[in-house]
Order: structure tokens, then sequence, then C-alpha cells
């Protein structure tokens, strides 16, 4: 298998932390941002770029193209939104992850307190209104996907943890091409896992709309690239 981790496009909330250096103002569950919407639509004609005459027996830098076989996401609306875009573009369907969201989750700051609140997230009418390509987990309903506390970075370990166990189950021994659109702290908790790293002090930038790419085979695993953002102008590089 060829693991592609790939975080959405720049959000309002990205924004919004580059604009003033603090989250004020935050939105729960933000949209793309114009820069995060024309990272993405770049994203995906990088994506679907073949080159035939490139091909050969190991390609690290995908020279030859992706040939991505299998496209998730979170449930987050950046997420979402980004693999709408991407989708199309590669002719594949857009499936829904939920241990993909970001580690917190759906929540706003209680300014009086200061207390993380969690919020219900999106329903599935807002999916089936907003994003009709996506597949939905059948367990959506109207209550929206989240309904609970914040996460804390245990929890985020254990979802990351569940998630590799069920990446490897259903792709692990296979000649697939996984991407996942998914978020900047889970890509660190995942690494974690997957690396067996237990330092919480050890972090993993990623910039929005970056690629890394991890190959599972019989050798073990290899990384090819982290943090590919080689293909966007300099101007839409956040």
């Amino acid at each position: 298998m060829q693991f592609y981790f790939i975080r959405h496009g720049q959000s309002e909330n990205n924004l919004l932390l580059d604009l003033t250096g603090a989250e004020k103002g935050r939105s729960e569950d933000p949209p793309l941002s114009s820069k995060g919407q024309r990272q993405a639509e770049i994203l995906a004609e990088f994506l679907k770029q073949t080159n035939p005459a490139a091909a050969k027996s190991h390609d690290e830098q995908n020279l030859a193209g992706f040939g991505i076989t299998h496209l998730y996401c979170s449930l987050m609306v950046r997420a979402v939104a980004t693999g709408a875009i991407i989708a199309p573009a590669l002719g594949l369907p857009l499936v829904a992850w939920q241990d993909l969201h970001e580690r917190g989750g759906i929540y706003l700051d209680d300014a009086p307190t200061g207390a993380r609140v969690g919020q219900p997230g999106k329903n599935r009418a807002y999916f089936e209104r907003n994003f009709p390509m996506l597949v939905l987990p059948k367990s959506l309903g109207e209550a929206g996907w989240w309904n609970r506390g914040y996460e804390e970075w245990a929890e985020t370990r254990n979802r990351a943890e569940r998630f590799y166990r069920e990446l490897m189950q259903r792709h692990g021994s296979t000649a697939d091409r996984v991407a996942v659109i998914s978020h900047g702290d889970f890509y660190t908790a995942l690494l974690r896992v997957i690396f067996k790293i237990e330092r919480d002090d050890c972090w993993f930038h990623l910039n929005n709309a970056a690629i890394t790419r991890i190959d599972f085979d019989e050798r073990g695993i290899t990384v090819a690239y982290m943090n590919r953002v080689d293909y966007l102008p300099r101007e839409l590089v956040t």
C-alpha cells in the first residue's frame, strides 16, 4: 500500500491565526478560506497528472503520477470541502471516515470560563445538501456527528491507533494507493503511532494541502517524503 496523508486547505480558522496570532473568534467547524480553496484546486490538478514516460520500478517522487485508488476524508467541513474538489478530478468517490477528525473534535471556547465546550457537528442533512457526493457513514443521523466533550491528547492517540489498525486491515496487504484528507494534530498523533514514538514532545509539522507519502510492503515501512508543497506557488504556501 502507498499511503498519502494530505492536510486540508487553509481554513478560516487558520487564516484567523495567521492574521491575529490568536484564536479569538474561531469557528467550531470552519470552511476553507479563499486561499484554501485555491490550494485544493491546484492540489487536485497535481494529483491527477500522469506521465507514463516517467514510469519505473521505484517512483518515490510520483513522477509518473499518483494513481490514487481510494480517497477518504474526515467529517470536518474543511476536509470535506478539500476532498470535494479532489474527488471529481480523480474520478473517485469521497468516503467519510470519522476517525480522521482533528484533535479536540468540534468545540468552542466559553468566554467567561475558558472551558472548551463540545458542539454537535454537522448532521446528515447538512452534508447531503452541501456535499451530495460524500459517502456518509450509516450511523450519521440528524443530531450531528460529534455531540461530546473536548477530546484530550490521550484520546487522540487511542483514535489514531484505532484508525491505523483499520487502515491496515482494509488496505495494508494490497497494492492500493490510499489518500486521506485530515488535519495537522492528527498527523502528529498518527505518525507517533506508526513509528512507535512515546514522547509527547515530538511533533511533525504539516502545511495546508501538504502531502506525506508512506509505503507499506513486505520490506516494511518506507517514508518517501513528508510535508510536500513543492507543487504550490510560493504565495500559496501556508
